[in-house]
């Protein structure tokens, strides 16, 4: 018994050390700070859409195969028996019980000689599909990894503004004990007192709006993740200084590479070629087809009024017979059907070709407007970090001023407030010029990262 206890107790430590270690391992698997391209690489590997998509790629490959497979023969094998029961007249008035079995074998082979190329175009649609889709896929994996990029960097504007409201409150703090020492001492009003509580609690108000604003952005990406929000946090990025290299000079090297290389171009081109082969697989109607066709039977019977029948095999044997045939069809009328057919096909080229043009004009546009809007954020950057300069100018220049009497509590607010207004506007500029730099990136073929 002691030895069982002892024992007992060791399997009860060890039992308490994995615990132990899996909620340190759990702990520490929450506590994990996401970078940018782990966010991008969870989203693309989890996203429904993707999934779906590429499932759809797996259907396509399954048509791929089966039109692949009507190159060959089809074959097809059958074997059937019988049984017959029933009364027999022998003679004139005299019947007999009989029981029939007969056996019937066979196979056959069909295969398509010529049938206007239809087959072989088919082959080639279901592998141009294929082709789109998969086009189609990288393209929803685009948008999906510029929307990500986005909601992680809205995560570090608002920690940034987190940062400038708690700085704020801070100096707030320092600022009410500042003047409490003054009324002290005699050389301002209790009345100034009660201005910098005022303040101080506005700034405390400023610094919890900053912090919902903060989780609701992680808030935001964990769900575009979709992973759980508890224990969620992204790594912070030093994007602190961006410069004018960001910037790219021209548009017109966006423009030529996006036109050769963007998803949704690629997509629009398979689109044409799928809707030719569509009319040369119309046409095929107008053409004759030809088929060659074997087959192979056999039969034995047996019945209970007699024994002289051949063995089975035997009969299988002396009863095989085997037919061979072509079989050319030529459309004559077809009740304007492969008519109809050609033009709505003829119709489908000029459209998938429309929607082309109107897929690189979109393109064109959106494209444009980035490299301008990229341009204006990056003049209103500069104009922010000038801005920023003199307001801390002349901020410091007030506080010198409030601490010898020259200026009242009130101004020295209001010089504060108008601050935190070009701190807040720097950080908006600096995040929408980050950003928009990361569009014309993703129109290059760039990866999203920093």
């Amino acid at each position: 018994m002691p030895k069982m206890r002892k024992k007992n107790n060791i399997v009860m430590k060890r039992v308490f050390i994995i615990g132990l270690l899996s909620i340190t391992v759990l702990s520490f698997a929450q506590q994990k700070k996401w970078t940018l391209e782990q966010c991008v690489a969870h989203a693309l590997e989890n996203n429904i859409s993707v999934k779906q998509n590429e499932n759809t790629l797996l259907n396509n490959d399954q048509d791929v195969i089966a039109a692949k497979g009507q190159f060959l023969p089809s074959i097809n094998a059958g074997v059937s028996h019988n049984i017959t029961v029933g009364g027999l007249e022998i003679d004139p008035g005299i019947f007999v019980s009989q029981t029939f079995n007969q056996s019937r074998l066979g196979f056959s082979v069909s295969q398509n000689i010529f049938n206007g190329f239809r087959t072989l175009n088919l082959y080639k649609q279901s592998k141009l599909t294929r082709e789109f889709n998969e086009f189609e896929l990288n393209r929803i994996k685009d948008d999906i990894s510029l929307n990500v990029a986005n909601a992680y960097l809205n995560v570090l504007f608002n920690k940034e503004n987190l940062e400038t409201a708690q700085i704020q409150y801070e100096f707030s703090k320092k600022q009410l004990k500042q003047v409490k020492d003054l009324v002290d001492a005699g050389v301002q009003p209790q009345a100034n007192i009660f201005d910098a509580e005022a303040t101080l609690s506005r700034d405390a108000q400023q610094v919890t709006i900053a912090e919902n604003n903060f989780s609701l952005a992680l808030l935001s990406l964990s769900q575009l993740l979709q992973v759980p929000f508890k224990g969620f946090d992204v790594e912070i990025i030093d994007i602190d200084k961006p410069s004018e290299a960001l910037l790219y000079n021209s548009v017109e090297p966006i423009l030529e590479y996006a036109f050769e290389n963007r998803n949704e171009i690629k997509a629009a081109e398979k689109n044409i070629e799928n809707a030719v082969l569509g009319t040369e697989i119309s046409k095929s109607g107008y053409l004759p087809s030809l088929s060659f066709t074997y087959g192979y039977s056999s039969r034995a019977s047996f019945t209970n009024l007699t024994d002289l029948e051949d063995s089975f095999f035997g009969q299988i044997d002396d009863n095989k017979g085997h037919s061979f045939g072509l079989n050319l069809n030529i459309p004559v009328f077809s009740r304007f059907q492969n008519k109809t057919s050609v033009a709505k096909s003829i119709i489908a080229e000029e459209s998938a070709k429309l929607s082309l043009n109107q897929t690189k004009l979109t393109l064109e546009s959106n494209i444009q407007r980035a490299f301008t809007d990229a341009q204006a954020a990056l003049k209103a950057y500069t104009a922010a970090k000038t801005a920023l300069a003199s307001q801390q100018l002349a901020f410091n220049n007030a506080k010198e001023r409030y601490n010898i009497g020259a200026m009242t509590a009130f101004d020295l607010d209001q010089m504060r407030v108008q601050l935190i207004n070009a701190q807040s506007s720097l950080i908006n500029a600096k995040y929408d010029f980050v950003f928009k730099t990361k569009v014309l990136d993703f129109y290059m073929g760039k990866t999203i990262a920093y």
